[in-house]
């Protein structure tokens, strides 16, 4: 049986240990933590705030880490950039095996201008694997790399892309990002699933609004069943983790709202993999 999670995000505007409490009241199993939830990240990364969070909700650990990724880009053209970002990325893996989490799930990166990937972008990319490839070797911790949405300059964007990857690096695990994929076609998720699903240890799962963009609720998007479906028919068993954006609702939703939306999305789980 998966794990059933959603990502700290959610509840972006909430301290963490308020953010611990809603998702355990939600009746979810565990979290993906992101490092820039911004309690966290604005007062410094007080690592020990975090271990008391997941000391106080046993019920959900081991919980996941998502490495920084929303300023950062390990492949860009500007040196410092790249050196931060990995850097970050690094630092990530050690604070998940710190935390005991079980996957942190890292960003593959794009190149910095608007222009399909260059030979100079894959080999930023290929120093920045060799830096995870060091950080995992000394930790207990999966890490796990996402496939990115399908714009001109993002790395990792196709079932095949992944699938080399994970060929090429036997110890890299692989986070679907089923949103990511379905703004290509619900076949491509599909793929995903076929060429990669040995090494899936995570999937950031979120429908299509009718923008066609992600990180909508699941319970009524057919292609979202559809792809949950497939992965309880092939025995999935690692985290499903949310990833909602409160934007997309039609008002600003409180605390005790956003928990409502949670327990209607663990009951669509629920009914998939009973």
């Amino acid at each position: 049986m998966p794990r059933f999670a959603v990502s700290t995000m959610f509840f972006h505007e909430y301290p963490c240990d308020h953010i611990f409490d809603y998702i355990a009241e939600s009746g979810l199993d565990s979290l993906e933590f992101w490092v820039e939830t911004p309690h966290f990240w604005l007062a410094g990364r007080p690592e020990g705030d975090l271990s008391c969070c997941i000391a106080d909700h046993p019920d959900l650990s081991p919980i996941t880490i998502h490495a920084p990724s929303l300023d950062l880009n390990p492949c860009s053209i500007n040196p410092e950039v790249a050196a931060i970002s990995v850097d970050y990325a690094v630092e990530s893996v050690r604070m998940a095996d710190r935390m005991g989490a079980a996957v942190v799930t890292v960003h593959p990166g794009r190149r910095t201008a608007k222009r399909p990937p260059s030979a100079y972008d894959y080999q930023r990319f290929e120093k920045y694997v060799a830096r995870l490839r060091e950080a995992a070797s000394e930790a207990r911790v999966k890490v796990a790399i996402e496939n990115l949405e399908p714009r001109v300059n993002a790395l990792l964007t196709t079932a095949e892309d992944a699938a080399e990857v994970l060929e090429r690096e036997p110890w890299l695990r692989f986070t679907l990002d089923m949103g990511h994929a379905m703004m290509t076609s619900c076949d491509e998720v599909l793929r995903f699933i076929d060429l990669c699903i040995e090494r899936m240890v995570n999937v950031h799962v979120s429908g299509l609004g009718e923008n066609g963009r992600p990180h909508y609720p699941i319970h009524d998007d057919p292609d979202a069943m559809r792809v949950l479906t497939e992965l309880a028919d092939r025995g999935y068993d690692g985290y499903l983790t949310l990833e909602l954006e409160d934007m997309v609702f039609p008002g600003a939703l409180s605390s005790e709202e956003k928990i409502v939306v949670l327990k209607r999305q663990l009951e669509t789980f629920e009914k998939v993999f009973s």
